[in-house]
C-alpha cells in the first residue's frame, strides 16, 4: 500500500504537457517514442489507438496497479495507478519528460502548460452530494438553499482554484466528481460508484530559457505533495473517509 493509498480506494499521479504546436504525427515518430518508453518499462506492453491520433501504451490493469502513458495531436501524459510510493510515479513522469524532446521534438518553448494531478477514489453507495456536504461542508452564502422544502441536492461538485506565485503562471486546482444521479435520488436506490478528489498543480506558458521540462515538474511535484500532506489529507481526504464509513 502506498503512502497515499491509505486515504482512498483507489490512488493515482497523473503528469500532462500541453503544447501549442501539433506533435509529430507520422508512424515513425509514434511509434520509436512508445518504444523508447517501453525500452525503460518493459512490461508497458499494451498498445493501442483510443480516439483518432491519440495512442496508447499500458500495462496490464489486473494488479490494481499499473503504468500508462498517451499522447493526443497537442498533448502528451504519463500515468500512474496506485502506486507503491509518490516518488515511483514522478520517476515515471520525469523520465518520460527527459525523452520528449528528442523523441517527439519538443521544445521547451512550445509548453502551453505542464500540469501534475492527484486523484483519490472513494467507492460508496449512497448519495455522493449529500456525502461530500457532510465531509467538507457547503459554502455559508449557498447553505440556506439546501433548507429548500422539498428540494434535494442534485449536485455538489464544489471546486477551488488559486495562484502559488506573483504573477499566477503556477496555479492549483482542487476539485470533486460526484456521480450521483437525478434518478438515484429520486428512487432512493444508489450504485457503488467511485467519488473523486482531484489536486492539480499547472504551470503556464513557455518555460525560460535556462528551464526545462524535467526540472520543471520536480518543481511542481514538490508543491503537489505539500499540498495534498499539510492541506488536502486532514481537510477533505480524512473527512470524506470518516462520512462514508458512518453511513
Amino acid at each position: 500500500m502506498s503512502e497515499y493509498g491509505i486515504f482512498g480506494d483507489e490512488y493515482y499521479v497523473n503528469m500532462n504537457l500541453s503544447t501549442e504546436m501539433e506533435l509529430p504525427q507520422g508512424r515513425e515518430s509514434v511509434l520509436h517514442y512508445f518504444e523508447q518508453v517501453r525500452k525503460r518499462y518493459p512490461n508497458m506492453s499494451n498498445f493501442y489507438c483510443r480516439e483518432k491520433d491519440e495512442f496508447v501504451l499500458e500495462e496490464e490493469k489486473d494488479s490494481g496497479a499499473y503504468r500508462w502513458v498517451s499522447t493526443e495531436p497537442k498533448r502528451i501524459s504519463s500515468g500512474m495507478v496506485n502506486p507503491e510510493s509518490f516518488a515511483d510515479a514522478c520517476e515515471q513522469h520525469h523520465a518520460v519528460l527527459e525523452m520528449v524532446p528528442y523523441e517527439l521534438s519538443v521544445s521547451p518553448l512550445d509548453c502551453e502548460s505542464l500540469s501534475v494531478m492527484l486523484g483519490f477514489d472513494f467507492n460508496c453507495k449512497g448519495n455522493h452530494n449529500e456525502i461530500l456536504q457532510e465531509a467538507i461542508g457547503i459554502t455559508p452564502g449557498l447553505e440556506k438553499f439546501t433548507n429548500f422544502p422539498g428540494g434535494k441536492i442534485l449536485s455538489n461538485e464544489p471546486a477551488i482554484q488559486f495562484s502559488l506565485d506573483e504573477d499566477c503562471r503556477t496555479q492549483c486546482r482542487i476539485s470533486f466528481e460526484t456521480r450521483t444521479t437525478a434518478f438515484q435520488v429520486r428512487s432512493g436506490e444508489f450504485s457503488e460508484e467511485p467519488l473523486s478528489v482531484y489536486l492539480m498543480v499547472r504551470r503556464y506558458d513557455s518555460l525560460g530559457v535556462d528551464e526545462n521540462f524535467a526540472a520543471e515538474f520536480k518543481r511542481l511535484a514538490e508543491l503537489s505533495r505539500n499540498l495534498v500532506d499539510d492541506y488536502l489529507i486532514e481537510s477533505v481526504l480524512q473527512p470524506l473517509q470518516t462520512a462514508i464509513a458512518i453511513r
